[in-house]
């Protein structure tokens, strides 16, 4: 019996701890040659040395394990070595079908403390090193379709997060890098559908280095396996980059501990038309304030509530 991933090549970004390394693992237990990128930075705030050791340890990890794996160390926040990155896929593998986005950083601070640097470094790491490498493999699927006259394969996953959908006070640079990816995966999905590509994004819970914070409340079971391991997000990304999830694209998903939520667009939650050729000051005043005084005060945004991201 074959792999559902068998034949094919993937890029896992990030991919040397915590998500990437989980998700890199499923795709290579479902066939997938894997090229595990990572700079390596000890830091979550990307600060340290790189190193090439977590991405060359997990490809170790996925070679022991039978399957095909190449350790790739650049940054893909670089737009030199994303290409290098995709080049690399494409001369180990011979051509390259998933991509999964998922390096970042944090640089926490309210958003009246955060400096100039924390705020561009944030989003150099998490959106352009999203659109540097989803860049190249478009641009590897649309010469491959040319040439091939028809579709081709070819899958990417994006890594979104909830902080994008209900707010994160202390993050304004995560929130605003991760609503960015929202709005690559889209318009990504809508230019390169007729090639035979889709491009999804998820936002996953989990403990890692990266949300070792935001989990600080929520202890490690003792026994079984942690509802905020890693290991429940790597199997939605590898369904999502199977041939299996080819009708499920521009598409986002909240997934953790066993749950996965298909997330509705936005919707328009009330609608008020003018009387006159157009509103005025006092028009607005009367229509607005009377319905957000129907609303809980403080309220933001309909997401918490149906993501259940109260603390129990």
């Amino acid at each position: 019996m074959s792999l559902p991933l068998e034949g094919l090549s993937a890029v896992v970004t990030g991919a040397g701890r915590g998500l990437g390394r989980a998700e890199a693992l499923e795709l290579a237990r479902l066939g997938a040659a894997v090229v595990v990128n990572d700079y390596g930075q000890p830091g979550r705030d990307g600060s340290g040395e790189s190193s090439a050791g977590p991405a060359e340890e997990v490809a170790a990890e996925i070679r022991a394990a039978g399957g095909r794996a190449t350790a790739h160390t650049g940054d893909v926040a670089d737009f030199q070595q994303a290409g290098q990155l995709v080049d690399l896929a494409i001369e180990e593998f011979g051509k390259l079908d998933i991509l999964v986005n998922n390096a970042g950083i944090l640089r926490d601070r309210m958003v009246f403390s955060m400096t100039e640097g924390e705020w561009d470094s944030v989003i150099r790491v998490h959106l352009k090193g999203h659109f540097n490498t989803t860049h190249f493999a478009a641009a590897h699927w649309r010469e491959r379709s040319k040439a091939a006259g028809g579709p081709v394969y070819g899958r990417i996953v994006n890594t979104s997060s909830e902080a994008f959908l209900a707010g994160s006070a202390g993050q304004p640079n995560y929130a605003a890098a991760k609503g960015g990816i929202v709005g690559l995966t889209t318009s990504t999905a809508l230019a390169l559908a007729k090639y035979g590509v889709t491009a999804n994004a998820i936002c996953p819970r989990a403990r890692t280095r990266m949300t070792e914070d935001v989990f600080a409340g929520f202890e490690q079971p003792a026994d079984g396996l942690d509802p905020l391991a890693p290991e429940h997000v790597a199997p939605l990304v590898g369904y999502l980059a199977s041939p299996a999830a080819a009708r499920a694209n521009g598409q986002l998903f909240v997934v953790h501990g066993g749950m996965v939520a298909v997330v509705d667009r936005p919707r328009v939650r009330a609608k008020f038309d003018s009387k006159q050729d157009t509103f005025t000051y006092d028009e607005l005043d009367a229509v607005l304030t009377a319905h957000y005084a129907e609303r809980p005060e403080g309220e933001t945004f309909a997401a918490a509530e149906v993501l259940g991201l109260k603390r129990t």
